[in-house]
């Protein structure tokens, strides 16, 4: 017999300044459901929240039954919730004018005669970019600090890995920047006639943004305001990944709340005459719940049940968030 140590209800209990959360895990564990639940369970305690999907692929509108594509849209049948899919198109566009001119400005600085357009084009064309656009985002929302909680409903963790690893990245890239930058504006100066010395925009830029990513990753890897929670399915597939990924989250200093086990069939309500399909099935949950209780010894915070009907709605996703505390052998019928 194993027990949970300390729910999702207890960890976030214990942890009353938590304002930024993230749900991660492979695609199709049911992320977005538990960001949804546990969103609308702080709203629930009165505090302003924000449920934000950074997944290129968005589902929060088809889980609350409404459009919220595109801004924060307050969630009909509850208060103090808003949900947000980002569109990242627009900041695409804009992050491409950016670029272009930084490199404008470097151009003009090196005295090299041509045009930006293609080295825009070069830039963007990485797959990496959407990820960036998406990151910019997402920090853009924690910055300006409209709500008491910001919940994120990522993308499959390979990518939530690259989009919450970007800070470090970008910061890595931004003091190399500024190095090379100040190395070729003294030269330019002891080669030049004149002593004066000249306004340098992208020097500026880079010193805003190093600033910019600082406070992004001095926010994400706040163990009292950040906590990552990795959802997972008892099956093979969706443990290996987080098996892969849980301890590059703890290295690269993001909190890691716990895992979360979704999808489990209620044992109790499996009669002596079911099919064999089922049997089969429960009997493979457990083996692979043996060892999701041996590896995640401590960090399991929630059992959800596989329900009969999709979760879809307010209603839907106040059931899920009340079922996180019940053990295994205890799952209840929602």
């Amino acid at each position: 017999m194993h027990d949970i140590q300390e729910s999702l209800t207890d960890y976030i209990q214990k942890h009353p300044s938590l304002k930024y959360i993230f749900y991660g895990g492979k695609g199709g564990v049911g992320k977005t459901v538990m960001a949804g639940a546990s969103a609308l369970w702080f709203a629930g305690q009165g505090r302003r929240t924000l449920l934000a999907s950074t997944n290129p692929v968005h589902s929060l509108s088809g889980l609350l039954g409404q459009d919220v594509y595109g801004k924060p849209t307050a969630v009909n049948g509850t208060s103090n919730l808003w949900a947000y899919e980002i569109d990242t198109h627009e900041t695409i566009g804009r992050l491409k004018l950016d670029i272009k001119q930084k490199i404008q400005w470097f151009l003009k600085f090196a005295e090299i005669s041509t045009q930006a357009d293609a080295f825009v084009e070069s830039a963007t064309m990485n797959p990496a970019f959407e990820e960036s656009a998406m990151f910019e985002n997402m920090v853009d929302l924690m910055f300006k600090d409209e709500y008491d909680v910001y919940v994120f409903d990522t993308a499959p963790t390979a990518n939530a890995r690259r989009l919450l690893g970007m800070s470090k990245v970008y910061s890595l890239w931004v003091n190399k920047m500024l190095k090379s930058r100040g190395e070729a504006q003294s030269l330019r100066q002891l080669l030049s006639f004149t002593k004066k010395k000249e306004e340098d925009p992208l020097m500026d830029y880079l010193v805003s943004f190093r600033d910019r990513m600082g406070h992004a990753r001095e926010l994400l890897t706040d163990p009292e305001k950040t906590s990552f929670f990795f959802v997972t399915l008892p099956e093979a597939l969706p443990i290996a990944v987080i098996k892969r990924f849980i301890n590059w989250f703890h290295d690269f200093g993001i909190p890691v709340g716990g895992v979360i086990v979704n999808m489990l069939i209620q044992k109790a309500q499996v009669q002596p005459g079911a099919p064999e399909f089922v049997k089969n099935r429960v009997k493979m949950q457990q083996s692979y719940m043996d060892e999701i209780w041996r590896d995640f010894d401590g960090s399991v915070r929630a059992l959800i049940p596989l329900f009969d009907n999709e979760v879809r709605g307010v209603e839907s996703l106040s059931r899920v968030f009340d079922q996180n505390w019940q053990n295994w052998d205890q799952v209840a019928q929602p």
